[in-house]
């Protein structure tokens, strides 16, 4: 006999898997990777450590579903806000843009799931998220490009720098402390450098970056 899961055990399983996710997110983004502990999050989840292992047998598997959850979210972001934008130029903008914005309003987890140090298991289940970054990126650069917004160039070369150089000014060790009251500011300011290394000297003059709304809050990093 075999047995079929109800509907509602189907929704019971994956609230479950969700709430686990959103604990372990929760962790990750007030202590970084190091907080994220099978059994931390099986208390901020409200639920036994045993149950967790059900879902996620070791910490490697769950911070790899972490990533891939925070990567679906923020690649939809960035896709959605260079979508919007009227052309390859202003695309290239908008998701340098939205990127900037939302890390900032969640630079420990930014730092978290891309640039704290983890031992090598973890590492392999960050890499996702910067190779989806660079791709997005890449793109975006690639349209550019096709329509003469910009030189030619290699974009499997010049998209992962741009995602360091940004990775770096946001959410590095060197990365400028962060002011909240300068928020815009430094979006700009990333926003122009990106568009500057890849060939738009007058990208403030044409608007580039001043037309080029922050993100809502909602749902960031």
């Amino acid at each position: 006999m075999v047995y079929r899961r109800t509907e509602n055990v189907v929704r019971r399983l994956a609230a479950r898997h969700d709430a686990i996710i959103e604990a372990a997110h929760a962790l990750a983004s007030e202590g970084g990777m190091g907080a994220v502990q099978i059994a931390a999050v099986a208390e901020r989840a409200g639920i036994a450590a045993g149950t967790v292992y059900r879902y996620f047998p070791s910490k490697t598997d769950l911070v790899a579903a972490l990533v891939a959850a925070v990567c679906e979210v923020e690649i939809g972001a960035i896709r959605t806000a260079a979508n919007a934008a009227p052309g390859p130029l202003s695309a290239l903008a908008a998701a340098v843009t939205t990127f900037s914005a939302r890390a900032l309003r969640q630079r420990r987890l930014a730092w978290a799931l891309i640039v704290e140090a983890v031992d090598a298991d973890l590492e392999k289940t960050r890499l996702p998220f910067r190779r989806a970054l660079a791709a997005e990126f890449g793109t975006r650069l690639a349209a550019a490009i096709a329509a003469k917004h910009l030189p030619e160039q290699e974009t499997a070369v010049a998209a992962p720098a741009l995602v360091g150089a940004l990775l770096e000014g946001l959410a590095g060790p060197l990365a400028a402390p962060v002011d909240t009251a300068k928020t815009r500011e430094t979006v700009q300011t990333q926003t122009l450098f990106v568009l500057r290394a890849v060939g738009v000297v007058d990208a403030h003059a044409r608007g580039l970056v001043v037309q080029t709304a922050l993100p809502a809050a909602d749902a960031p990093l």
